[in-house]
């Protein structure tokens, strides 16, 4: 199924003069990867802290731009300048769903979407990236099959969170935002295990 993955080549191409210049600099791939942690951390815990204020949910949107771009850099420092490593790989993959939790969980915290649906759709997001990762054992490698990837969760989230700075959420439809995220995120999680799955019959 389509999914914004697939313009990850594009975007890689723009920053590949910039990535230069940071390996040039000495910065590691390790260290990108534990910065956009880092920041997505923060951008959530603003929200959660400041869970009456509309203006941090403005650093959504941004600090998941920012991270989508340091994923892409720390990407193209381990593949095209000799960085990859397991420590790496674990990095990676790990550091992606302890940003999502962080920056999809503190929106529990508001009251207009309902606490279960976006405890939901943040569990929902980790089993997707997992089913994702055990495509390496079932022999297809890293499976990034939508329709609802990372990539697609981060403008979905960015969105909705931008709305809800705005306050343009209509009081009954917020509760089924997160649920319905939730449901793509599983459908997402079927495909990539199906995938798996279709791999090994054949």
């Amino acid at each position: 199924m389509p999914t914004l993955y697939a313009l990850k080549p594009a975007f890689q191409d723009r920053l590949r003069p910039l990535v230069g210049k940071l390996a040039a600099m000495g910065v590691t791939a390790n260290g990108v990867t534990i910065l956009a942690a880092v920041l997505s951390v923060a951008a959530g815990a603003a929200i959660a802290v400041l869970p009456e204020w509309r203006a941090p949910l403005f650093l959504i949107p941004v600090a998941l731009f920012l991270r989508m771009a340091l994923n892409a850099i720390d990407g193209m420092l381990a593949r095209e300048h000799g960085q990859a490593s397991i420590l790496g790989m674990y990095l990676n993959e790990i550091c992606d769903v302890i940003s999502d939790l962080a920056m999809i969980l503190p929106f529990a915290a508001l009251p207009q979407f309902g606490g279960w649906g976006v405890v939901a759709f943040a569990i929902v997001a980790a089993l997707t990236e997992f089913a994702g990762v055990l495509g390496i054992a079932a022999g297809i490698g890293r499976n990034y099959a939508g329709p609802f990837g990372k990539s697609d969760r981060a403008l979905a989230l960015g969105v909705v969170a931008v709305l809800a700075a705005a306050g343009l959420w209509p009081a009954a439809i917020a509760p089924f935002v997160f649920p319905a995220m939730a449901t793509l995120s599983l459908l997402t999680a079927i495909n990539r295990i199906r995938a798996g799955l279709t791999a090994k019959v054949g």
